[in-house]
């Protein structure tokens, strides 16, 4: 079951599918459809949804299935009715590129201004879209710091207890009868978390690779895989080279 087959299905117990961390003391709810929910502030964070992928590459020759956004949507709008967030919090590549929130079709700008209503939305800039957004509910910042926790695009180098990050969609190698799957997946050391990309069209970075080199405890690193039909939590060790 992928992450859209399962955002259309109506599971009793959902939180048998989720995994639950701690980063900075706080805890949280990892959810199979690729968000992190908070349960003490009801926050939920999205990273890297990259909508109008699909719309940007077009613009540059380049033909692609127009279907991204709507099925990003359709998985965003499933993971915040579940949750009921009072706060969203979507942590840059928010859009994959400048011009994507302006000409965005007006069919996708209500389906996000439905999504959102009643709630507080933060848009955190990214590479991809570091003006911000516009004419969409909510309000753009670089940053927010909240609730003890920081909530950025791209992780900050060394140390950075609290953090919670996008960017760099990573993703984890495990052995299953014989084969080798790899899946996107949140990575924690207790003492940052970086989020899995939440955009349909878009590919994931290894734990292994050099960019990730030094943001964690390795001893401590546990990846929480999107898988299938829940989360599979593995401990670094225990993932494939």
């Amino acid at each position: 079951m992928n992450r859209l087959a399962l955002a259309s299905t109506d599971i009793q117990d959902f939180g048998a599918l989720t995994a639950r961390t701690v980063i900075a003391g706080v805890e949280a709810i990892c959810d199979p459809f690729g968000a992190l929910y908070l349960p003490e502030t009801r926050l939920l964070v999205v990273s890297d949804l990259h909508l109008e992928k699909g719309a940007a590459f077009a613009r540059r020759g380049m033909l692609l299935p127009p279907y991204d956004t709507l099925a990003t949507l359709k998985i965003l709008e499933a993971v915040v009715l579940r949750h009921d967030p009072k706060i969203v919090v979507s942590l840059g590549d928010n859009f994959h590129d400048r011009v994507g929130s302006a000409q965005l079709p007006a069919i996708y700008r209500h389906r996000i201004e439905s999504i959102a209503r009643g709630r507080d939305w933060i848009w955190i800039n990214g590479n991809h879209d570091p003006e911000g957004t516009t004419d969409l509910p909510g309000q753009s910042a670089d940053e927010l710091c909240f609730a003890g926790l920081s909530f950025r695009h791209e992780p900050q180098a060394g140390a950075a207890r609290g953090e919670i990050a996008g960017h760099l969609h990573p993703s984890a190698t495990v052995k299953r009868r014989e084969k080798s799957v790899r899946r996107p997946c949140f990575a924690t050391d207790g003492r940052r978390l970086l989020m899995p990309a939440f955009g349909v069209m878009t590919g994931g970075l290894d734990l292994r690779h050099r960019a990730m080199a030094g943001l964690f405890d390795r001893t401590n690193l546990i990846a929480h895989l999107l898988g299938r039909d829940r989360i599979y939590s593995v401990r670094f060790a225990n993932l494939m080279g």
